[in-house]
């Protein structure tokens, strides 16, 4: 038997198949009930008992290796089956591959950088997660500021004053602590406040803040780099208007206002009838804040500004409701495609 079994397992390794019949073929002489191989093991029973478990072994990995056989032999003509149906007309368009779309807070946040590189302004990042120091005492928060509160400010550590970042002011002091003017610097980012969610707020967002510190920067400096900005974002023919306001950080502060370029001025929904639209908060660094960072602030002064990456996309987009943004619906995504 052994030998017979050896002669089988050769004529197995080199038979080669060039048409479906010759594999059934195979399959039936050796593989069938009533195969070669199924013959030796109904006459394995004959076998001296001092050589049924070599001869049983041989005869298992004689069986196996046939199947294997015949699996490989399916599957070559399987493969060859399927590619002879396919007919292949190169005079055919490609097809169609659908594409994704970037978010559009993503969008803005590129254009905003692009703006303020082209006047020389670089890139910082820093943490979200803030000591007490960063997100509010250097930049002249007094103990009592209502933004201390817990209900404006995500606490990680109460006890040690450790929480989420309330703004990206904090990585101007991470820069200014660092670094020596000059600094032109913008720094977008998340941050994060305590605040109910809606259509007009939510408990994160992102914001792009900017600084520049420098002998003799005015505030025409500030406002000429400003206009630059809203006229690049939003077309040639926008205005920009400048209105008292208060910040811990800068002095004197303003709110700026753009000239609305839907309705160019005229009055619509969207500015309330009044022209104009707030869309960022600045202000001349104040000294204090300088001295916090060891900047000498009798030789060097400087400028910051702020703005909201979602409200700026907001009114670029005209969409009315924040929580768009962060709800991941495609069907809203995929209208920033042409964006791109």
């Amino acid at each position: 038997m052994r030998e017979k079994v050896e002669e089988i397992l050769k004529e197995i390794e080199t038979f080669t198949a060039t048409t479906k019949e010759q594999v059934e073929e195979y399959r039936i002489k050796w593989l069938s009930k009533k195969g070669e191989i199924s013959v030796l093991f109904d006459d394995f029973k004959n076998v001296a008992p001092d050589l049924k478990k070599e001869m049983g072994q041989k005869l298992n990995e004689l069986k196996n290796k046939a199947q294997e056989k015949l699996n490989q032999l399916k599957e070559k003509f399987e493969r060859s089956d399927s590619s002879s149906d396919e007919k292949i007309d190169l005079t055919l368009p490609a097809e169609p591959i659908p594409l994704g779309s970037r978010h559009p807070i993503s969008i803005v946040r590129s254009q905003i950088i692009d703006i303020f590189g082209r006047i020389g302004f670089t890139v910082a990042d820093g943490p979200e997660i803030e000591d007490d120091w960063h997100n509010f005492t250097a930049l002249n928060f007094p103990e009592n500021h209502p933004a201390r509160d817990m209900q404006d400010t995500f606490f990680i550590d109460n006890e040690n004053k450790i929480a989420l970042r309330t703004h990206t002011s904090s990585v101007q002091v991470r820069v200014m602590e660092t670094t020596q003017p000059p600094i032109r610097m913008i720094f977008p980012g998340r941050v994060y406040r305590n605040e109910a969610i809606s259509a007009r707020a939510h408990c994160f967002f992102h914001q792009v803040e900017g600084l520049y510190v420098d002998t003799n920067v005015s505030f025409a400096d500030l406002k000429q780099t400003l206009l630059y900005f809203a006229k690049e974002m939003f077309g040639d023919k926008s205005e920009i208007r400048l209105r008292p306001s208060y910040f811990p950080f800068t002095e004197i502060s303003a709110e700026m206002d753009v000239s609305c370029f839907i309705c160019e001025g005229k009055g619509c929904p969207v500015c309330k009838h009044s022209g104009w639209v707030e869309i960022l908060g600045c202000g001349m660094v104040d000294p204090a804040v300088l001295d916090n960072c060891k900047i000498d602030s009798k030789k060097f002064t400087g400028f910051a500004f702020g703005m909201g990456i979602e409200r700026i996309a907001m009114l670029k987009y005209r969409v009315n409701d924040l929580r768009l943004f962060s709800e991941n619906d495609v069907r809203f995504l995929n209208q920033f495609k042409s964006a791109l």
